[in-house]
């Protein structure tokens, strides 16, 4: 697929973004989002992430890219649509909400009935088989995004793999693209059906807040104990087949896709009675170490405690799930006044806690400050800060 190719993308956001920018060096890509905003920056080449790559992309890249806020002419006449719009996990029904993805499939199908259709977005095991079957064809694909945010960029130039679910003609040469599209040469690419490729995405997730949720419950007893964390952690993370990777204790685990990612999955034995524990247990086990660490904040007795950033992690501008919110939530119920740094907030307030702006302020007016990640901005007050950032790593 050396010929350029007229692509179209739903959804701004990190996998868009960096799908997009990716791929307009070689094909001519549009970028649908509702958010006005978004798409006057994109037009404006100026970024809205956080992510110092879609920066330099944007300034600095010959790229074939606009963006627009509705269906235009471009828009319906793209040959590949590549839907990137998030999923959130609905506690109501157990599943994730596909509403906005069936729909954005049925738009396309009302003016293009031959186009090849790739879901980026995560999807429940079973879904791309009911699309397909509901409008009878093999051009609906699923292919997971394996993305780090702060760093969607680079995983696109530089992917772990690639992982298709399909094996008909159109999804090699999407493959194909994909590989193009690449800054090196040996991308593992993996063509499964589409119920494996769901999977794989939910899967990996899943490990991965386990094992989160496994060096957090380590540091719960090293905390009780008494004991010297980094040590232990160093020592296990030594050998080679645990490896020295998301290894660093937090409040929890966070963000856009852990937490529902796990959640969904669960769901997934739930509805089949496939006997588990380990899947549950990740879940709780989130929930319970926030519990912990509210109770340790209790048990100082602090009047008033200053949040130090709302984020999931550090080099983010992510809110979502982050599990300083529940652990606000908590410690608020036993009436301890709660005060908020975070520079991305406008208002004064943020769901009825105090905003305070002045970041010496902020640190003066706090008996006890909470930072899930810590900055040289907290040095001058390490005695007041509560933290569990073992490594200074997300």
């Amino acid at each position: 697929m050396k010929t350029p190719t007229k692509i179209s993308i739903i959804g701004a956001g990190y996998v868009g973004m960096s799908l997009a920018l990716v791929l307009s060096r070689s094909h001519y890509v549009t970028i649908l989002d509702i958010n006005q905003d978004r798409v006057n920056a994109i037009n404006n080449r100026e970024s809205f992430l956080k992510d110092e790559k879609i920066e330099i992309f944007l300034q600095n890249q010959s790229i074939n890219l606009q963006a627009v806020s509705s269906q235009n002419e471009s828009f319906r006449k793209s040959e590949l649509f590549l839907i990137c719009t998030p999923t959130d996990f609905d506690a109501n029904t157990q599943n994730f909400n596909t509403k906005d993805i069936e729909q954005i499939v049925k738009d396309i199908f009302s003016f293009s009935k031959d186009a090849l259709i790739v879901i980026k977005s995560t999807i429940p095991i079973g879904f791309i088989d009911k699309l397909q079957d509901r409008y009878n064809t093999e051009n609906i694909l699923y292919s997971p995004e394996f993305l780090r945010e702060g760093s969607a960029l680079n995983d696109n130039l530089k992917p772990s793999r690639i992982v298709i679910g399909s094996k008909s003609k159109k999804a090699k040469l999407f493959g194909l693209l994909m590989m193009q599209a690449a800054d090196i040469d040996d991308v593992p690419i993996l063509y499964t059906d589409p119920n494996e490729a769901e999977a794989i995405k939910l899967f990996a997730n899943t490990y991965l807040a386990m094992r989160v949720a496994f060096f957090n419950e380590l540091d719960s007893l090293s905390m009780q104990k008494d004991l010297d964390v980094e040590t232990i952690i160093n020592g296990i993370s030594a050998d080679s087949r645990i490896g020295n990777y998301y290894n660093n204790p937090s409040f929890g685990y966070g963000g856009y896709c852990l937490p529902k990612d796990s959640k969904q999955l669960l769901s997934s034995f739930n509805e089949t009675n496939t006997p588990q524990s380990l899947i549950e247990a990740t879940v709780k086990s989130n929930e319970i170490r926030k519990k912990f660490i509210a109770e340790m904040i209790v048990k100082g007795r602090p009047k008033k405690v200053g949040i130090y950033r709302l984020l999931m992690k550090a080099n983010s501008d992510n809110t979502r799930s982050a599990a300083i919110l529940d652990i606000i939530s908590l410690i608020s119920k036993k009436g301890i006044e709660i005060i908020i740094y975070e520079p991305s907030l406008t208002n004064t307030t943020w769901d009825s806690f105090k905003v305070e702006k002045n970041l010496e302020k902020f640190k003066k007016q706090s008996d006890l400050i909470l930072s899930n990640r810590v900055d040289g901005s907290l040095k001058d007050v390490q005695k007041k800060v509560f933290t569990r950032d073992i490594f200074n790593i997300n």
